[in-house]
């Protein structure tokens, strides 16, 4: 299944919907008490999802276009964003950064959140070089607490794509990376969530990002220092990762910051990141002064 967080025509708020084809089917008209959210549908389990899967396979639902329907972020109200960094060796070695015998691990900001097709805004004073980088990013579907690397997927409610946007200079300037990939709506999400059984391996996907019809990021998910099921198992040690959570996998090599010339986001920029077998995401950019 594939949801999303559509904004409809003549709305402002956000409306749950499985997507099928072309259609859409807001999530309230399948079943009585819907959850208004992914977060909300992740919350209540797996029959609530069960019950989902039984009122589409029933026919029931209301079937609507969704072309002129905006985005809201994948995921609303994560209650954690885990971010892991240096997962990919090509990566690391462009921004002359050591891949750590762990992981390196560090936490988004709910404020970074934004949706595809939104436009991310950034001051010349806070920043003078923000770059791109596309990621997998898993939805944890129910407590996570001390797994092994075998049980790891079996809580993992589905995928997503994810940009880390990150202003570099401020990278490099504190020792630590919440705060330069944290600014508002630098942590687009989406369009869609996908469901885990969708994914049968999520090592074995194309990852890339263009800008216009240049090909920046060009990669495999299979090249990952550490597997998501390495990641879950070890973020899982003493810590309970709950339902909801969004853990963002990390970058492959072709970072705009390395190249030479450099490739950084820019005042009428838009940057597209994909994940095979889960979508595209479109970010547009402008410097505010």
């Amino acid at each position: 299944m594939r949801f999303s967080h559509l904004v409809l025509p003549g709305q402002s708020a956000p409306t749950l919907v499985v997507k099928e084809g072309d259609e859409a089917i807001p999530v309230a008209t399948l079943v009585e008490d819907a959850p208004r959210s992914l977060d909300e549908l992740i919350a209540a389990g797996p029959e609530a999802l069960d019950a989902l899967r039984t009122a589409l396979a029933d026919g029931r639902g209301e079937r609507i276009s969704f072309a002129d329907a905006g985005y809201a972020p994948a995921l609303l109200r994560p209650p954690a964003i885990m971010a892991v960094g240096l997962n990919y060796a090509a990566h690391s070695g462009e921004l002359n950064l050591k891949t750590d015998s762990t992981p390196t691990v560090f936490t988004l900001w709910p404020n970074s959140l934004a949706g595809h097709e939104g436009t991310t805004t950034w001051s010349r004073s806070v920043t003078g070089a923000v770059d791109y980088e596309a990621e997998l990013g898993v939805v944890i579907g129910r407590p996570a607490r001390d797994v092994t690397e075998d049980e790891a997927l079996d809580h993992v409610f589905g995928y997503t794509v994810v940009n880390d946007i990150s202003a570099r200079d401020i990278q490099y300037s504190e020792a630590q990376w919440s705060r330069c990939k944290s600014l508002d709506g630098f942590t687009p999400v989406g369009p869609d969530v996908v469901t885990a059984d969708e994914i049968p391996d999520p090592q074995n996907l194309h990852i890339w990002t263009r800008i216009g019809d240049e090909l920046l990021q060009d990669g495999s998910t299979g090249q990952m220092v550490r597997s998501v099921a390495t990641l879950i198992a070890h973020l899982s040690q003493g810590i309970t990762i709950l339902p909801g959570t969004l853990i963002s996998t990390g970058s492959p090599g072709g970072s705009g910051f390395s190249r030479t010339p450099q490739v950084l986001l820019k005042d009428g920029t838009t940057v597209t990141v994909g994940v095979d077998g889960i979508g595209e995401l479109t970010t547009h950019c402008r410097i505010v002064d």
